[in-house]
């Protein structure tokens, strides 16, 4: 005997039930997804020799085990250093702004260490006439910790403000200095300020291969050069990456 025809709304009922069903469990995958994208690190894990390190966001590189933090091309002044000159009329903010972002990337890493990388103030004459504020707000981040200024071709001797002072610095198997060596290996530096381009976007850039890590500028007057650039490409192996800076560190490949 066949069996009898369900009535038209029972019918509306199961597809009811059945696409609330799927609804619900589009909804768990969503949150699933974002939740895991909450816990995902914010930073992109790098391996230079025997060393994990960390590129944050901001463009300053964490080395964990050794609790140091370290940040290249601050060019502390810079504004102050073209109106002494003449030149471009800026608002006098960044310094404040660069500190700030120092700032905040020292209190989330709580570095033992902070090694600058060259180039932290746009001249001599900007680390000596630095706004009292200012140059109260550096000495206290400075306080309780090592804090090593290495030389750059914009500010090529010591400054009064304290911490030590190098040219180049060697921590187990990885050497800071200012302008990478062509000849060396295991090696992190600045100066370049490197830029990658993503989806008609510029983004100050870390670029890293196995032989060595350069830093994006920090500080916020810096300009920066393309990644593509012959200075660059002849010194970054094949298969290097360019790490975005931003809202969270992205790996690309180093565009050439």
């Amino acid at each position: 005997m066949p069996p009898s025809p369900q009535p038209v709304g029972a019918e509306r009922a199961r597809g009811e039930t059945k696409g609330f069903g799927e609804a619900v469990r589009f909804e768990t995958t969503l949150a699933s997804r974002a939740k895991a994208a909450e816990k995902a690190p914010m930073h992109h894990a790098l391996t230079l020799g025997p060393e994990t390190l960390h590129a944050l966001p901001s463009g300053a590189l964490s080395w964990p085990a050794r609790r140091l933090l370290t940040v290249s091309d601050l060019h502390l002044g810079k504004s102050a250093r073209l109106a002494r000159r003449a030149g471009a009329l800026l608002p006098p903010y960044d310094t404040r702004a660069t500190l700030a972002r120092l700032d905040a990337d020292i209190e989330a890493a709580r570095p033992a260490t902070v090694v600058c990388l060259g180039d932290s103030f746009d001249d001599l004459a900007a680390a000596d006439s630095l706004d009292e504020a200012d140059a109260l707000w550096l000495s206290r981040l400075m306080a309780g910790r090592d804090w090593v200024w290495m030389m750059g071709n914009h500010d090529p001797g010591p400054v009064a403000i304290g911490g030590s002072h190098r040219a180049e610095l060697t921590l187990g198997a990885l050497t800071f200095r200012h302008i990478a060596d062509p000849g060396q290996c295991l090696e992190i530096s600045g100066h370049y300020h490197p830029k990658a381009q993503l989806a008609g976007t510029s983004h100050p850039c870390f670029l890293a291969d196995t032989a060595r890590i350069i830093l994006p500028a920090y500080g916020a007057y810096t300009g920066g050069l393309r990644c593509t650039d012959p200075a660059l490409t002849a010194l970054m192996q094949p298969g290097a990456l360019a790490i975005l800076t931003g809202r969270k560190a992205l790996a690309i490949p180093m565009p050439r």
